[in-house]
């Protein structure tokens, strides 16, 4: 029996209608929904589609109790809330995203709240502000008590109900549509019933947003609606996007335990009630959360959910308590009136009894992997909310975050779709093509699906051995039975439940995959075996990748952010010697120190948010370009890619005052915070191009080449380095590794100029050895030991020619020490094979080069 391959596209017919979108967003939450109607709000023209798999106001999002965390509180601050965030991510979470969701979110709840969302106040007409576990401050704004997201959830869809926003209800996506040159291009998607639309069609867009929530489906208890099955990750696994840290599945502590059996959507006892006084008590009333964290019962998730089911395992008891009977009945009725309603419906009186909870699949930390601005590594696809991984989580989410980072990050995939449209139509750059998505080509990738009754095995088998408790034996019996369920003894007809079954295994598959890599506990993820955090060996992300042989999946360190440079650039880099990542991480340095946490603040104040421009940059003198690359590479990792430069010389050549090197088109808020980055680095690189080409032109016709020293500055040698041959200069040693120069030191050291040499050779065989020396009377006993190159420091002219001829070719000779360009044609003209110019990389003065703003 041959084993299916985990199919990279769904079999299904061939869409029977089509319909035509400049945007489609696929899920109707808190994300989805803000995201089309702030996009439709930048670009009214434009036609904003939603697609959703039941009604518009269904989804994860209405059954969101707690609240939205943000600071509003003037005790409260951004960088408090990031550090709150960052201690619950343990480790893994992405600062500058959090950094983005602590600063953007205030000012995104009050659009919310402008957009008619009602929240909770008090008497005097204030937001009322709560807590929860692993926030150290009330921030969390709630509504109708316990009803936030439903309460969300009405304002966005009543608001969408008064725009121009087309959506199409009751409609499973299935897999995304790529024009010739790989970008997004729209989605086919199933619609379940009878209308104008229904079966298979097809929605082609410029630009295709997941917000199809979570996954938790895939176990066979969670907090989760029934339409929750992982339907976004998987689309994305079989586009070619890349999943991140899927093993940190939440599971929420005290979720509503409504018997062994149970199985589906369990009701959810917010963690708002334990942050206004209830706590964890066992069978016999014992309170087991004080000494297990310094928060105790509002300690965050992960803790709390492992504490439980350790007592759960000491006691054998299945289940544990929630305590809020102190808090009277009119207390439950009007703060939490909701879940007051459930507990009665199932037959418990949380103002006499304590409610009966376990944990169960809540959320997911990982997801479709996206930059700062929502985009997959697919041109044109985008993911948001739930269905992503921003980084803001880590390996565990901050209560309420989830809210927040739906709002916030929408919002900036609506401007980055916008500014990528309106760069495309107006200001770019003389000469630049710019193309329309082009048509969906043929999809030959493998189809397949799987047999729905493997749903609850699937459900089953993840529940027992991959959910709150996992080991190496648990998740390897769950990956068998995982491979087991690929094959079906029958065919298996296209129809929504083998479509879910599909994605529900594509899910589970890539989940248990890294589940079973990550050998330590960390956040979400307990391991039994492995009990203790390892951050020598797990301190980085598992990303993982669907191709024609399988999945596949990759360990990131963590801290090592994507390049984000254009593909061009990466490639110009390579070829130059350069490290991508390297440079990356040198612009994340210098942008450090010129950005702070409250951004460009002229430029947040004075331009508008989706304002774009073109800038030239324009030599303001005569010399040698370098660094061009480098320059659009900046642009590039400021703005996430949606800066597009326009190169008109090439690295190496020479520009004329007044000349236009470059123009750079995008939003105007990017291009200005860039600016003086990618400035710094080309005005100084082309300065040193500029010396070195006056250097080599003065030796011109000598047969002598110009090259540099270690005097680079710090952190900055292999670009000063590229920048002495871009002028036609050539490198000495990068460092003090490459080759053994022996020095003055060295010999007094060693005792010897060739006791130095000695000393070298018998230690690194088959190192390059150069020596430097400054007498002649040096030179002979060098050469006896077999120097390969030897540099004459501080020779006259007349000794340099001494030299040359008492060497006759035995070993390439330097001269370096005292030069000068009006000297440079008589050591030249010597004999030596190269000029040393220390001054190249440590002094040479900066060409002057600017970036003009042409304006609307």
């Amino acid at each position: 029996m041959t084993i299916p391959a985990i199919p990279q596209r769904l079999t299904a017919p061939d869409p029977g209608w089509t319909v035509e979108a400049d945007v489609v967003v696929v899920g109707s939450g808190i994300a989805g929904l803000t995201l089309a109607l702030r996009y439709a709000g930048l670009d009214p023209e434009a036609k904003v589609l939603v697609v959703t798999k039941d009604v518009l106001s269904s989804g994860s999002t209405r059954w969101a109790q707690g609240g939205i965390a943000a600071v509003l509180d003037p005790q409260d601050t951004p960088a408090e809330h990031l550090s709150d965030t960052l201690i619950a991510g343990v480790g893994l979470c992405d600062e500058a995203a959090v950094r983005v969701l602590v600063t953007e979110g205030p000012a995104a709840l009050r659009r919310l709240i402008a957009a008619g969302a009602r929240f909770d106040t008090d008497e005097s007409g204030e937001l009322q502000l709560t807590r929860e576990g692993g926030h150290r401050r009330n921030r969390i704004v709630h509504a109708g008590g316990d009803a936030t997201g439903a309460e969300v959830q009405r304002a966005l869809v009543q608001a969408v109900g008064e725009s121009a926003i087309e959506v199409i209800e009751h409609a499973l996506v299935l897999d995304l549509l790529k024009d010739a040159e790989g970008r997004a291009a729209g989605v086919t998607l199933h619609v379940m019933g009878e209308g104008e639309r229904d079966g298979v069609g097809a929605v082609r867009a410029r630009a295709v947003v997941l917000a199809t929530g979570g996954m938790g489906q895939v176990y066979a208890a969670t907090t989760n609606p029934v339409v929750s099955t992982g339907d976004g990750v998987a689309l994305a696994l079989r586009a070619g996007a890349t999943v991140r840290d899927l093993e940190f599945v939440q599971f929420h502590p005290t979720v509503f335990w409504l018997g062994e059996e149970a199985t589906g959507q369990q009701p959810l006892i917010s963690e708002a009630v334990r942050g206004e006084g209830a706590v964890l008590i066992d069978a016999e009333g014992t309170r087991f959360m004080a000494g297990v964290h310094e928060l105790a019962d509002l300690a965050p998730r992960d803790v709390v959910a492992k504490a439980i089911m350790r007592r759960m395992r000491e006691t054998g008891a299945d289940h544990m308590y929630l305590d809020a009977r102190h808090f009277g009945e009119e207390k439950w009725r009007t703060r939490f009136p909701t879940i007051y309603a459930v507990c009665l419906e199932h037959g418990v009186d949380p103002v006499t009894q304590p409610i009966p909870v376990a944990p169960a699949a809540h959320y997911a930390s990982g997801g479709v992997r996206v930059d700062l601005y929502g985009r997959t590594g697919v041109p044109g696809l985008y993911a948001c909310g739930e269905v992503a991984c921003t980084g803001v989580h880590g390996a565990n989410r901050l209560a309420s975050n989830s809210l927040l980072e739906g709002l916030v990050f929408a919002e900036r995939i609506a401007a980055d779709i916008h500014a990528e449209r309106q760069a495309g139509s107006a200001g770019a750059p003389a000469g630049t093509v710019r193309r329309a998505p082009g048509e969906p080509v043929t999809d030959d990738r493998p189809a397949g699906l799987v047999d729905p009754r493997t749903r609850p095995r699937i459900q089953a088998h993840m529940s027992r051995g991959a959910s709150v408790l996992r080991s190496q034996e648990s998740l390897a019996e769950v990956a068998k039975a995982l491979l087991a369920a690929r094959w079906t003894p029958v065919a298996v007809e296209p129809c929504t439940e083998s479509w879910e079954a599909t994605n529900l295994l594509t899910v589970a598959s890539a989940l248990v995959l890294a589940a079973r890599s990550r050998e330590e506990t960390r956040g979400s993820h307990w391991r039994e075996d492995f009990s203790r955090q390892n951050d020598a060996w797990w301190l980085g992300h598992l990303d993982v990748t669907l191709t024609v042989e399988g999945m596949t999946m990759t360990y990131v360190p963590h801290g090592r952010r994507a390049t984000v440079l254009p593909p061009q650039v990466e490639t110009e880099l390579t070829e130059a010697g350069l490290d991508p990542v390297a440079v990356a991480a040198l612009f994340e340095t210098t942008l450090n120190e010129d950005v702070q946490a409250q951004g460009d603040v002229t430029s947040l104040a004075t331009i508008p948010a989706g304002q774009t421009d073109t800038a030239d940059v324009v030599a303001r003198a005569d010399g040698v370009v370098c660094g061009l690359a480098l320059a659009e590479g900046v642009f590039s990792y400021v703005s996430q890619g949606r800066l597009k430069a326009e190169r008109l010389v090439k690295d190496g050549e020479r520009a004329a005052k007044g000349d236009v090197l470059m123009t750079v088109t995008g939003p105007t808020r990017d291009l200005l915070t860039a600016e003086r980055t990618a400035l710094n680095l080309l005005t100084h690189l082309s300065g040193i191009a500029t010396l070195t080409g006056r250097w080599v032109q003065a030796v011109a016709g000598t047969g002598a080449r110009i090259r540099d020293s270690r005097k680079t500055l710090p952190g900055l040698r292999a670009l000063e380095k590229y920048a002495v041959r871009c002028g036609g200069g050539v490198n000495h040693r990068m460092s003090l590794s490459d080759a053994a120069l022996i020095k003055d030191n060295h010999v007094v050291a060693a005792g010897g100029v060739a006791e130095a040499f000695r000393a070298v050779r018998d230690a690194y065989p088959g190192l390059p050895i150069e020596v430097e020396v400054d007498r002649i009377d040096q030179i002979e006993p060098v050469l006896a030991e077999g120097a390969e190159e030897i540099l004459l420091d501080n020779f006259s002219v007349d000794q340099l020619a001494l030299a040359v001829r008492l060497v006759d070719g035995r070993a390439r000779l330097e001269s370096s020490g005292g030069l000068t360009l009006e000297s440079a044609r008589d050591v030249a003209e010597t004999g030596v094979d190269y000029l040393a110019v220390g001054a190249l990389t440590h002094s040479a003065p900066a060409l002057d080069i600017a970036l003009d703003l042409r304006g609307n």
